[in-house]
């Protein structure tokens, strides 16, 4: 059925909630952006049509609060919600309640969110569609007895995951029965601190395996397309540091089984919208099947790049209930593009997040790079949030090409006040390794280990956040305070131009 948006609520901050406004302006559709007090001088506040406080810095108490941003949408008669990544993007019952609300979700519905969105639903119907994936638990483990249980049935070293999270968090390799145990309580604790669920499920560790996606989009008619793969092995702690557009090792004849595959799962469960299915692929071309990420990806740029679609586009069309304008014999790759994620966050010391006052921006350009941002001199980057600052794209006709127009983008960046990861990227475009293709999902670790960098510990997360919050404080310089604005007011757009120059 066929339905006209006129205004999206953005639910979302930083450089996403900015690609979501600039999609939406080229549509002719208006926007509404919200906002916590940290993000008051904001740039997506600046650009949005309209914006909307929601409460304090904490994410628990704005970006969260689901109730709020519908309180939001129905104040302005914002008609979609656009959920970006993060925060409320997998939440079902947020769906479900933008749906009750007359409010149009531009990403799945909660039923293929609830089937692909758990790790361990997402094994069960991955099995049911035929996919190959890694020998494991298709359900929670439900206590340390039925994970040894697990584990001695498939061999170590097995990995223990998170059911109902990703980036890292709750996840720990085991390879002895003896560390099992502490594992999985660690595991369990760390997942119910991050994701409100402690629930784990347990696999086995594919040994330098090399992490591929494929990117789907999906209509409400039955259709539903591959727009290839990205490479996404080069990762810390697994969280992706490098996405890279199209894989150097990933034939023709693999990227048509991986796409049929990803294909089968999303129909059988129903799905609509942007998507994305993760891969582990071996050497011998073996793939299996990881998990789905049912919201548009942090990487999404660079299969922009290559394939020349805007995928943002495509889900406010699809959202709208048109069919898809493309076939699979329509998506054409060409050129490579490569994807750098700066962080305000130091890699000598430890990767601590690196929060304070942007003193200076020189930003890169020229041919070939993209720079999705959403800082500016003068910004204060609070240490509320995951620290990105922006993702660095770099497009050429060849790889070796893209990585030598990504060194020299990483040249002309600067950023000034802060600590960035921008000097790590350069070592490792630099890399013989990394500029050979001879990468897997443990390579920048081995890289790390080199001696070039600090010995990287565990550090536990309130201890990274208390060192944040310390480095900060004693960073900190006196500001202008902004001034307390209603959150019924509907701010000019001029008004916010002045507001960010105090």
């Amino acid at each position: 059925m066929r339905r006209l948006i006129k205004k999206v609520l953005i639910a979302n901050r930083g450089e996403i909630a900015l690609r979501v406004i600039r999609a939406c302006r080229e549509m002719g559709v208006a926007t509404v952006a919200v906002y916590s007090d940290a993000d008051r001088g904001a740039l997506h506040v600046l650009h949005a049509d309209e914006a909307y406080r929601l409460g304090p810095a904490p994410a628990t108490e704005s970006y969260l609060r689901g109730d709020l941003i519908l309180e939001v949408a129905k104040r302005t008669g914002a008609d979609a919600v656009h959920p970006g990544y993060g925060f409320l993007s997998e939440n079902a019952e947020f769906t479900e309640a933008c749906t009750a609300a007359g409010v149009a979700f531009i990403g799945p519905p909660a039923s293929a969110m609830r089937v692909l969105g758990s790790k361990t639903k997402a094994r069960q119907a991955a099995d049911a569609a035929g996919m190959p994936r890694v020998p494991g638990s298709v359900t929670g483990l439900a206590d340390v007895a039925e994970a040894l249980r697990v584990a001695t049935g498939i061999g170590y070293p097995v990995m223990l995951k998170a059911a109902a999270g990703g980036g890292g968090k709750g996840m720990r390799a085991v390879a002895r029965e003896e560390d099992l145990g502490a594992a999985f309580t660690a595991a369990s604790s760390e997942a119910e601190r991050s994701f409100g669920s402690g629930e784990v499920y347990l696999e086995k560790l594919i040994e330098r395996p090399r992490h591929i996606e494929i990117q789907l989009m999906a209509d409400e008619h039955g259709s539903c397309v591959y727009l290839g793969e990205r490479e996404c092995s080069v990762q810390r702690r697994h969280q992706k540091v490098i996405e890279e557009a199209p894989s150097a090792v990933v034939s023709e004849d693999l990227r048509r089984r991986m796409g049929e595959a990803a294909v089968r799962l999303a129909i059988s469960a129903g799905y609509v919208n942007a998507g994305t299915v993760e891969f582990l692929v071996d050497d011998a071309e073996n793939f299996y099947f990881l998990e789905m990420n049912t919201r548009l990806q942090v990487e999404h740029p660079v299969t922009e790049m290559v394939t020349g679609l805007d995928l943002v586009h495509l889900q406010l069309r699809v959202a709208m209930g048109e069919p898809l304008a493309l076939t699979q014999e329509d998506v054409r790759l060409r050129g490579h593009a490569i994807e750098c994620r700066i962080y305000a966050e130091d890699p000598e010391n430890h990767f601590f997040p690196s929060p304070g006052l942007i003193t200076r921006l020189i930003q890169p350009s020229g041919p070939g790079i993209r720079e999705d941002c959403a800082v500016y001199e003068g910004w204060n980057v609070p240490l509320d949030y995951d620290p990105m600052l922006s993702k660095l794209v770099a497009f050429a006709p060849t790889r070796e090409q893209a990585i030598d127009r990504m060194l020299r983008a990483l040249e002309e960046y600067v950023i000034g006040g802060i600590k960035t990861n921008i000097g790590l990227f350069r070592r490792i475009l630099m890399d013989e390794d990394f500029r050979a293709a001879r990468i897997d999902t443990g390579y920048l670790e081995r890289l790390l280990a080199e001696g070039a960098a600090p010995v990287e510990e565990d550090v536990p997360d309130d201890v990274v956040a208390l060192a944040a919050a310390l480095f900060a404080a004693s960073a900190r310089r006196e500001t202008v305070a902004a001034p307390v604005v209603s959150e019924e007011s509907r701010w000019a757009v001029a008004g916010r131009r002045e507001g960010l120059r105090l």
